[in-house]
């Protein structure tokens, strides 16, 4: 059996996990994740850990905060007035908005603070700044 190499479409099952054991994603109980090697289409640490394994095979791979998404930039929070709200909009911890940039692009915020007058917004990936460990099975090599 061949060893996975960049250009293979495959399948794989996974579970993510932070650093205190929380699972964050699973594929467990759905159809397995399906991308092809080196295209880029999942984080950099995702993509090499299954790189030379053979298919059935299992690895476990702890992604450092660089190679998943990236560092929590500080530049990307912003506090914004309750007055730029809607009136019928009251925002709460963990809501999450679209902000239209100008020139028309859209980017996801996440409410992480609140005050009287200010609603903090952040913009970075809601794991960006975290290590990920990674339990992964290749189901298949299409």
């Amino acid at each position: 059996m061949a060893k996975t190499k960049n250009g293979d479409t495959v399948r794989v099952h996974y579970t993510g996990k932070l650093d205190d054991g929380t699972v964050f994603d699973t594929s467990k109980g759905r159809a397995p994740l399906e991308f092809t090697l080196g295209e880029g289409r999942v984080i950099a640490g995702f993509d090499h850990a299954v790189l030379g394994i053979n298919q059935g095979e299992s690895v476990t791979t702890k992604i450092p905060a660089a190679d998943a998404y990236g560092p929590h930039r500080e530049e990307l929070v912003l506090e914004v007035d309750r007055g730029q709200f809607p009136a019928d909009v009251d925002p709460k911890i963990g809501d999450q908005f679209q902000l239209t940039q100008p020139g028309g692009r859209t980017t996801n915020v996440t409410v992480t603070a609140l005050s009287d007058a200010k609603v903090t917004l952040d913009a970075n990936h809601p794991l960006a700044g975290k290590d990920l460990t990674f339990e992964i099975e290749l189901v298949e090599v299409v």
